[in-house]
């Protein structure tokens, strides 16, 4: 759900705005980062996943492809779909994603799924530009230090969106905030991004409480009519219908986080069979593009960490100006409160 101007609009402020690239081809890439460095002169980051592809993708079958789009066959023609046809998959490299960020020389290099080589590293390193390695548990902390990255960004399983687990199965991953952050910033000598559940001041201030050193924040800025996301999906995040969550591997093939809401329940059931990513996530685009434009929210993939309720802003100058007014506010707070306690200590 990145784009452009909400990255912009991001750093721009000052803050460190992210676009997610990961589903786009290398030429793709390169004009993303040209049109992000036409509305901003500020560092930003640019994300792409080192795991490209699940195992089993490349041999998954055109039977398999027919069984996986039986349950999804009645949606797409309830909302004036194309029925899709098996095409063979043909993947996108990693590798070729990563010259493009080196060609266009941006400021700061994100990733998660895995740790990129040795030479890879080196490379961004060589150009001065910062990695940002995501850990969803202590050990991949551990492995991101190991590997030379600057900052860790340890992600709660609140967080909406995939879950980017990569040293064990991401259903044996689901640390939460509260309980990860502290734990890595105990484990490595980093700096430690919290990320995941983080909606308001409330949040960022007590995941500085816990040592982070920064925090990431992904479905409040959602909301906001900068993003990427669609009036469906925007509306679902204001309206109080993402109360509930859900994790599911129906939407794309690796677990993600998303609104419950009918197709997360189909999709779930255990008869369901679910290509490998990103097969499946090519398979459901077939029904989300029509879906949205027939108006049909309960049949699109939803992304939204557990904290959406929090959200309330429709732009991203107002959401961010409310977290610094907020932020202050509880600082203040927190500052008498101390005061008043240091004052009953004095007198007793």
């Amino acid at each position: 759900m990145s784009s452009q101007r909400l990255t912009a609009s991001v750093s721009n402020y000052g803050g460190l705005g992210s676009f997610g690239a990961h589903g786009l081809k290398p030429e793709a890439i390169r004009n993303v980062i040209r049109e992000i460095k036409a509305l901003t002169t500020k560092p930003f980051a640019m994300n792409l996943w080192v795991s490209m592809e699940d195992e089993g993708a490349v041999a998954s079958t055109e039977e398999a492809f027919h069984r996986s789009l039986s349950p999804l066959a009645k949606h797409i023609e309830s909302v004036g779909g194309a029925t899709p046809s098996y095409h063979p998959y043909e993947p996108i490299r990693f590798e070729d994603q990563v010259q493009v960020l080196l060609d266009e020389g941006i400021s700061v290099f994100s990733f998660i799924y895995g740790i990129p080589s040795k030479q890879i590293l080196d490379e961004f390193r060589h150009q001065g530009i910062v990695l940002i390695g995501t850990a969803t548990t202590v050990d991949e902390a551990i492995a991101l230090e190991q590997a030379g990255v600057d900052v860790i960004a340890a992600s709660g399983f609140e967080a909406g969106g995939h879950r980017g687990s990569f040293l064990q199965p991401s259903e044996d991953s689901l640390t939460g905030t509260m309980a990860l952050v502290p734990q890595v910033v105990d484990a490595v000598r980093l700096p430690v991004v919290a990320a995941g559940g983080i909606g308001d001041a409330r949040g960022i201030v007590a995941a500085f409480a816990l040592g982070a050193e920064g925090v990431q924040m992904g479905t409040a800025f959602l909301a906001c009519e900068e993003s990427g996301a669609n009036t469906l999906h925007r509306k679902a995040l204001l309206s109080g219908q993402a109360r509930q969550t859900a994790l599911t591997r129906g939407f794309t093939g690796r677990l993600a986080r998303g609104i419950k809401n009918r197709l997360l329940d189909e999709l779930n059931q255990n008869n369901i069979e679910i290509l490998p990513y990103p097969l499946q996530r090519a398979l459901v685009r077939h029904l989300s593009i029509p879906a949205e434009k027939a108006g049909r929210p309960e049949l699109l993939p939803l992304w939204s960490g557990q904290s959406a309720n929090l959200a309330r802003c429709t732009h991203v100058r107002a959401l961010l100006d409310t977290l610094v007014k907020e932020i202050s506010e509880i600082g203040g707070a927190v500052q008498s409160w101390s005061a008043h306690r240091q004052l009953e200590e004095a007198q007793e």
